[in-house]
């Protein structure tokens, strides 16, 4: 699969990326944490093959996440602006393939992920799909700084001896512990003013709390929800991943 590559004040941003079918470009954006993966897609844990799944109707294209562990996409640690390095990677995808108008669908991280995408891209971002978004709970408040820092951050220090366990303290702690509110990324006033179609697919465990994706949903004024739960048999997955179907045919517009 191959890379796409530019330079940056830090250091080269290298993007491992794939690409497949034809048609409107859809973004596809795995799961994970920071350690989100093209692999995502097609391990037993995601929530589906996005990539398999749709493209047969859409030019789809993923990515592995910027220094993610079993991923191979590599560049600096930005720790002024974690949010917006990712969504340089993501739109600088986009760029590569020659995509103006683009949908985008997102698991887990990628749900605020989207709302990034959509605050910095508007007129870009023709539909979003946030698939068992990331979002803050008060009941769970430290969840993303403790386990990126167990899960994530021994493995980018080992990897890149430039990086410090001060570095990565203070790269969680802006992108998640300074933003320690709804959906991270965006505020519900945000929310409230966007016009971008959005199709909220909720789910209910600490990383992904039930109330932060119905309040979203409830908020955005072209905001629409699958059926919950989605994934707990195959004819709910299946009727969920037609919404999911219906929605981007509806918006697949240039």
């Amino acid at each position: 699969m191959p890379f796409y590559e530019r330079a940056h004040a830090q250091g080269t941003v290298r993007i491992h990326y794939e690409e497949r079918g034809s048609g409107f470009p859809l973004l596809l954006i795995p799961g994970g944490g920071l350690n989100a993966n093209m692999s995502a897609w097609s391990s037993p844990y995601g929530p589906f093959d996005a990539m398999s799944i749709f493209s047969d109707e859409f030019r789809c294209a993923t990515a592995d996440l910027r220094n993610a562990a079993g991923g191979q996409s590599t560049g600096p640690l930005e720790i002024d602006r974690p949010w917006d390095s990712y969504a340089d990677d993501q739109l600088g995808l986009m760029d590569h393939l020659g995509c103006d108008r683009f949908l985008v669908l997102g698991c887990c991280i990628g749900g605020p992920f989207n709302w990034n995408l959509i605050q910095r891209a508007p007129d870009r971002v023709a539909g979003a799909v946030m698939c068992q978004p990331s979002g803050y709970s008060a009941d769970h408040p430290t969840i993303f700084y403790d386990n990126n820092t167990k899960n994530w951050a021994p493995k980018l220090i080992e990897r890149n001896p430039d990086v410090t366990a001060d570095d990565v303290d203070a790269f969680l702690n802006t992108m998640y512990t300074n933003r320690a509110d709804f959906v991270f990324t965006v505020t519900r006033d945000f929310v409230r003013a966007c016009e971008t179609p959005v199709l909220v697919m909720p789910d209910d465990v600490p990383p992904h709390p039930f109330a932060v994706a119905v309040e979203s949903a409830s908020l955005a004024p072209n905001a629409e929800m699958t059926r919950f739960p989605w994934k707990d048999n195959d004819e709910h997955l299946k009727e969920a991943l037609g919404h999911v179907r219906e929605f981007l045919r509806r918006n697949a517009k240039l």
